[in-house]
């Protein structure tokens, strides 16, 4: 804190420091600022027609499938981003492309396009390397969003090659351009990306070589430089000779240390404002940022802090879970705005009756003198977890650069409240106030409204759950403990909580045997089956199923191993019924051993936060633990634990575990039963079944995700919780 303070007192010294908030300052001869998809995407279009030697991509999210160029039907079909690269690197000899995209979360699977490794890597020119990238720690991603041609031209941003990116700065409600391959018009998408030359490129194809290298084993050679490279003409530069800052977050897995750039320069820049702060982001969950901003909300010579946020998240997991997080931050804002300075919208279009349109960017606007543009969310996972890179450059006290800054927020403040720079300025001029600005210039059109999100008494009781949606670091069982149990229970009882040190230091082993031993190769899908096919016969099935699971579940063996194990033996309604049994026992007595190594301590210390938290969990009536199963809080023995260590009512934790399992079980244990059939008969019927049973599966998937979006904790609401 007493560093970030210095700030305050430096004007045009400079907040950008190597070292700490950013890795390196490189000249960039020309920089562009390009608002929202069609603007990048052409751009990215025009620079790699004219690549050379080398184009780096590195990505959260691809789909070989989605257009580049969307003017009329026959650009929209040559623009496919993968059909479109491999014809560039196929016709240039000495052009090679590497694409390196996070080896995403199979909660994200109906999201994404199917197969890429085939369509991006098996189905594109040999010069056209793919790579699925997944060297980061549990829970963790690959969230860096860089573009890299000739180590001569980059692109940074929040804009991935995903479907839903594209779209004008107009946002046309249901623009027909805005179709994507799965047939959907998606929402309008708003999102910044920055485009730079110079030094400050060679730096970020750096960055994407030492992942490459960490991806693969494989040293990328860096491309000679090249004086007639080209920059797109469409894009007239909004700076010219500039110096610019290359901040990362990277969790340090294996071997490089952590790198939190990234969080240093958010507090570092919130600490050097003094009128104003323009944040567009897609979350607001990050603790560091958060108390950042309510510091300077309690400063009686603050900034004004103006936030531009989405309505809702966009995400079905999301919208149930970083948005409660979201609530809560709000609300510790608004306590904190002692003088009225804070403004937090959302926009708003002419026409939308459903939906919301997406806010993506990731923009800070400090005064006129500090801009900065990237991957990184304010979530908890963008300060940590996740790998992120972000740019930055400042003002320095140049008049010709601050009047860029302080035009890009103005750009992007009138797209919003559609206005334009020219009538912005003069009314900022004249107020000396953004909030004012806005409110004045607010209409019942295409504007900005309030975000008041109301925080219910229940969520902040479960805050410490939804927190570990959002971690900072890499999840550990010494945090998971550390979320649920209050001090009081930790600093007392040692021998009970000796007790239950060694039962989670046990299960922690087990979890590292399977995560690299041999468990994992012991215990498959097919030695399961194998070792399991005497029970078709034995009239003690039910019984050794249920134990199975049991003695599985205590050893970290995923139930999803076991639910498709049980399906490859049995029958589909047989395998159905032992894994309903199977689950419920498993979490009977995962539940019970953790109820019983904390009762005493409990009972004795009576904690008021974990007494608190189980007596509103207990109030949600069963859909509040569904809904929790429904998160990838932790493995599903230690979510047992430690709700039968905080004595949730047993009978809600039945039916909610029950509720929060059904829709899998039964999705796994149909396919894995008819793809077993199939595969032992293939014929027709059979082919036919298991395409059946998938959209069966797909559409319960679909349904589940809809009721999630309703919101089960707020369904948990109308039937009785505080």
């Amino acid at each position: 804190m007493e560093k970030e303070m210095v700030f305050r007192n430096k004007k045009h010294e400079g907040v950008l420091i190597e070292g700490r908030n950013c890795s390196s300052k490189r000249k960039a001869r020309n920089v562009s600022f390009l608002i929202d998809g069609a603007s990048y995407f052409t751009a990215f279009v025009r620079a790699v027609e004219q690549a050379k030697s080398t184009i780096y991509i590195a990505g959260w999210d691809i789909d070989s499938r989605v257009s580049l160029l969307r003017r009329n039907s026959t650009e929209i079909e040559s623009s496919r981003f993968g059909r479109f690269l491999d014809r560039v690197v196929a016709g240039k000899p000495d052009l090679r492309a590497y694409i390196l995209l996070w080896d995403f979360s199979s909660l994200f699977m109906l999201d994404r396009e199917f197969m890429p490794v085939f369509k991006l890597g098996w189905q594109t020119h040999s010069r056209v390397q793919f790579m699925l990238d997944d060297r980061h720690p549990l829970g963790a991603s690959h969230h860096e969003k860089i573009v890299v041609i000739d180590d001569s031209i980059a692109f940074v941003g929040g804009m991935d090659f995903g479907k839903g990116r594209w779209d004008t700065s107009e946002h046309i409600v249901n623009d027909p351009r805005r179709m994507e391959p799965d047939g959907n018009i998606h929402n309008p998408f708003h999102d910044v990306q920055i485009l730079l030359d110079g030094d400050v490129a060679q730096a970020l194809g750096d960055v994407f070589r030492r992942r490459w290298y960490r991806a693969s084993g494989i040293r990328l050679v860096p491309p000679l430089p090249h004086d007639d490279y080209y920059w797109p003409a469409e894009n007239a530069p909004d700076l010219e000779d500039v110096t610019v800052a290359i901040a990362r977050t990277d969790p340090g897995y294996v071997k490089p240390p952590p790198v939190h750039e990234i969080e240093h320069l958010y507090r570092d820049a919130i600490a050097s404002a003094s009128k104003f702060i323009y944040i567009e982001n897609q979350y607001l969950t990050s603790d560091s940022v958060i108390h950042a901003l309510a510091d300077r909300l309690t400063d009686s010579y603050g900034p004004e802090i103006v936030l531009i946020l989405p309505h809702k998240s966009a995400g079905w997991l999301e919208e149930g879970t970083m948005d409660a997080l979201r609530a809560l931050a709000l609300k510790r804002l608004l306590q904190a705005d002692a003088f009225d300075r804070l403004g937090v919208y959302y926009p708003v279009l002419p026409g939308m009756e459903t939906g919301d349109m997406v806010i993506h960017s990731k923009v800070m606007v400090v005064d006129d003198d500090l801009v900065r543009i990237g991957s990184s969310n304010l979530s908890n996972r963008s300060m940590g977890l996740d790998t992120e890179c972000d740019v930055a450059l400042e003002s320095s006290g140049e008049d010709r650069i601050r009047k860029k800054i302080g035009g890009l927020r103005n750009k992007l403040l009138a797209e919003h409240l559609g206005s334009s720079p020219e009538i912005i300025e003069p009314n900022l001029a004249r107020s000396q106030s953004l909030v004012k600005t806005i409110e004045h210039l607010r209409n019942s059109e295409r504007s900005l409204k309030r975000l008041s999100p109301q925080v219910p008494e229940w969520i902040e009781a479960i805050a410490p759950t939804l927190n570990v949606v959002d971690p900072e670091r890499p999840v550990n069982l010494e945090k998971m403990i550390d979320d649920f149990v209050p001090e009081d229970l930790k600093m007392s009882h040692g021998p009970t909580l000796w007790k239950l040190a060694a039962m989670i230091l046990v299960i922690a082993g087990l979890s590292v045997l399977w995560k690299w031993g041999p468990l994992r190769e012991l215990i498959t899908a097919d030695s399961l089956a194998i070792w399991g096919g005497g029970l078709r016969q034995n009239d003690a099935a039910p019984l050794l199923v249920t134990l199975a699971y049991v003695a599985g579940t205590l050893v970290m063996v995923p139930i999803t191993l076991l639910i498709a194990a049980t399906a490859l033996i049995f029958e589909p309604w047989l395998s159905f019924l032992y894994a309903v049994i199977g689950c419920l026992g498993a979490a009977t007595v995962s539940y019970g051993i953790g109820r019983l190594v904390g009762r005493d301590t409990i009972r004795n210390i009576a904690g008021n936060r974990v007494n608190k938290i189980s007596k509103r969990l207990a109030q949600q009536n069963s859909l509040t633990i569904a809904a929790i199963r429904l998160l990838p809080i932790a493995p599903f023995p230690l979510v047992n634990l430690v709700m039968g260590a905080s004595r949730v009512k047993f009978v809600n934790y039945v039916t909610g575990t029950l509720l929060g399992l059904l829709p899998g079980i039964v999705i796994i244990s149909l396919f894995a039963g008819s793809l077993k059939s199939a595969w032992e008969n293939p014929n027709f019927k059979s082919l036919i079944v298991v395409l059946a049973i998938a959209a069966v599966s797909a559409a319960t998937i679909f349904l589940v995700r809809k009721r999630w979006q309703r919101g089960p904790l707020s369904s948990a609401k109308r039937h009785g919780a505080a």
